[in-house]
């Protein structure tokens, strides 16, 4: 017990600002600035069977096997700010599954704004990754613009996360399917 302790205790620490939910089993953090959306786009996922884990203020711990995991620390636990309506416990509002203690962080989404001009990835081709406490996460930014869904793209996002994990990389298997085509052709 005193080495979890210790080990849970001195592992290295940072807080960060944005929201924590597990989707399909990964832990996906919503980053971005605020009042850009990351809680009710969370709202809307949890209405939809999945849970939070952290809103506003995520504590991430950084585990001697490079496992980062996020959880909330004290009287933020379990709620979330809405503005215009105010504090809520997501834990009263849709039952103990709606919420979790801690998960690991598997996937960082930045919601931004939308900006004419702005260069997007477009294909899905190129693996950024975003570093939280020296550890390197796999990162999308997400534009936001006036009528998307933003909670059904984070859930694709991170169905899509899922199989790439499993080995099934679509925009790869695409591009791969694309050139035997193209090839092809040109015999």
């Amino acid at each position: 017990e005193i080495s979890w302790f210790l080990e849970d205790h001195l592992v290295p620490s940072t807080t960060l600002h944005g929201v924590l939910l597990e989707i399909y089993g990964i832990g996906v953090l919503l980053i971005g600035e605020s009042g850009v959306g990351k809680s009710e786009s969370a709202l809307d996922l949890i209405s939809r069977g999945h849970s939070l884990v952290a809103d506003d203020r995520v504590t991430v711990r950084r585990y001697p096997n490079g496992e980062l995991v996020g959880y909330s620390e004290g009287p933020l636990r379990h709620h979330m700010e809405l503005r215009g309506i105010g504090i809520i416990n997501v834990q009263d509002l849709f039952g103990l599954a709606a919420v979790r203690e801690r998960a690991p962080i598997d996937l960082v989404i930045e919601l931004e704004h939308w900006q004419a001009g702005q260069a997007y990835d477009r294909l899905g081709l190129d693996e950024t990754l975003f570093p939280i406490l020296d550890t390197p996460c796999p990162y999308i930014r997400m534009p936001i613009a006036l009528g998307r869904n933003v909670s059904i793209l984070v859930e694709i996002a991170a169905r899509n996360h899922v199989l790439k994990l499993q080995g099934h990389h679509s925009a790869r298997e695409f591009a791969r399917k694309l050139e035997e085509q193209l090839e092809r052709n040109r015999n």
